[in-house]
């Protein structure tokens, strides 16, 4: 093993450090890369402290994704200590959970104190049981009572993301107590832009912002500048939810409350945000039949992940290829319907995704309800039959083009109407009924859209052939 004082300055790690270490393309560069790789591989502790201590803790995660797995935990083992680990919220799970086990709980638990306690139980919320009773343990009393709170709370939910640490103060206090408290109190977050009011009881009573705070004389009690908190959160409000209302009233943090009304957490911007990110990562995921699959994921998970969807639209195929059996005797008397009708499905199923995908977000957004939907279904179904002229118009005229026949070519020109039409039609009834019956239309649409238009698509075709020449 290499000690630190073995090796003399690396000219070449000044080079690597002052370019940042992430290319034109946003990616960790290559050479930043295998500069901290050899570094691992000599175990250079005071070079690797230096170039990866000075990291933000979003770009420490960065670097961690794209490290291999045995220079990952080695990275983590060798700065010890000065590993900062609130870059563990910044990467996949698989990753997180592969640098967590493999370290004693006694150091989580020593780093965890270190942390926000957002950021802690990020952390703390993917381990077993028995490894978190452990870790929370060693922790001092008032910390470990506010962990295991948060951790009460249902996944996805607003006391999960919270942050246990805030400021606040009692209505009779004045605004030179107020600072004279933030000044000497040691257990503040680091930065925050409210202090909360609240009675004896811990109910939220109001706020004060610190703009407010800081333009008013040191005389004047907070209950007389306080205002009520009018968007606080309860703990156990959907993470979704709870972005909504930051979104809507453009807040920066929010008072998070128990069922009592009592203040327990806040709720940040910057939480929110990666809520945000989150959920729209999940949602398009979901819409791909994925699930929460990440780029971290061993072989077996990946596949495992996307098996079951793969097998419902197995099911649906086979749907569409009976009602293709049931003409088999068409297709054989008129080869042209089997080169063409590909088309009347693929377009089917191209406009139901557009429309899909449109519903489903609105639905996200809570743009879509009860109230409007009337109206939008009536819009989608005007859209699809104005693109179902439109392109039964020019599909119709090269069919009747290629193959010589205009009858060939008014076929596919009204199997288009129809099918763009219900296209249209399945794309936002289906996720509004998945939606309505408790399914997440993100994860449900997409396959029995497919299924529909493509059954539609070919029977519409297929059908009309068959009555047009008397083939049955």
């Amino acid at each position: 093993m290499h000690s630190s004082e073995e090796h003399a300055p690396n000219p070449e790690a000044a080079d690597v450090e002052g370019l940042g270490i992430y290319n034109e393309d946003g990616a960790v560069r290559s050479d930043y890369l295998a500069h901290i790789g050899a570094a691992i591989a000599d175990r250079d502790t005071l070079e690797l402290r230096r170039d990866v201590g000075r990291l933000h803790q979003s770009e420490l995660g960065d670097l961690l994704e794209a490290l291999l797995p045995d220079q990952r935990r080695a990275l983590v083992e060798l700065m010890g200590d000065q590993f900062d680990f609130s870059a563990l919220t910044e990467v996949d799970e698989a990753i997180r959970l592969d640098i967590v086990e493999n370290l004693p709980n006694a150091q989580i638990a020593q780093a965890v104190q270190e942390l926000d306690s957002d950021d802690a139980v990020y952390i703390l919320e993917d381990l077993d049981q028995e490894d978190q009773d452990e870790i929370l343990a060693q922790l001092p009393f008032t910390e470990r009572i506010r962990l295991r709170r948060s951790l009460s709370y249902p996944e996805e939910t607003a006391g999960r993301r919270m942050q246990t640490e805030f400021a606040a103060v009692p209505p009779f206090w004045t605004v030179g107590q107020t600072i004279d408290y933030m000044r000497e109190e040691q257990n503040l977050p680091d930065r925050f832009a409210q202090i909360f009011v609240i009675d004896p009881s811990f109910r939220l009573v109001g706020a004060v912002d610190l703009d407010r705070l800081l333009r008013t004389k040191r005389a004047v009690r907070i209950e007389d500048i306080m205002h009520e908190t009018r968007h606080a959160i309860p703990a156990t409000m959907d993470q979704e939810e709870a972005a909504r209302e930051f979104e809507q009233y453009d807040l920066l943090s929010a008072a998070v409350v128990d069922e009592n009304d009592r203040l327990v957490g806040v709720l940040t911007i910057d939480d929110v945000v990666d809520v945000i990110q989150q959920e729209a990562e999940e949602d398009i995921l979901r819409m791909g039949g994925v699930g929460d699959e990440e780029l971290s994921d061993s072989i077996l998970q990946t596949s495992r992940s996307r098996v079951p969807w793969l097998l419902v639209n197995l099911v649906t195929a086979f749907l569409a290829a009976s009602v293709i059996g049931l003409f088999d005797a068409t297709i054989e008397q008129i080869v042209a319907l089997a080169v063409l009708m590909p088309i009347v499905a693929g377009m089917g199923g191209n406009a139901g995704s557009q429309t899909m995908t449109v519903t489903v977000r609105a639905l996200a957004t809570r743009d879509l309800d009860i109230y409007n939907a009337g109206r939008i279904i009536r819009r989608e179904l005007a859209v699809g039959s104005i693109n179902g002229v439109i392109f039964a118009l020019l599909v119709g005229s090269v069919a009747a083009f290629w193959f010589a026949s205009p009858t060939i070519g008014g076929i596919i020109a009204a199997a288009m109407i129809i099918n763009l039409f219900v296209a249209a039609l399945a794309g936002i009834l289906i996720p509004l009924v998945l939606d309505r019956f408790g399914a997440d239309p993100a994860v449900s649409s997409a396959v029995f859209v497919t299924a529909v238009t493509d059954v539609v698509g070919f029977f519409a075709f297929l059908g009309l052939a068959a009555w047009w020449f008397g083939i049955i």
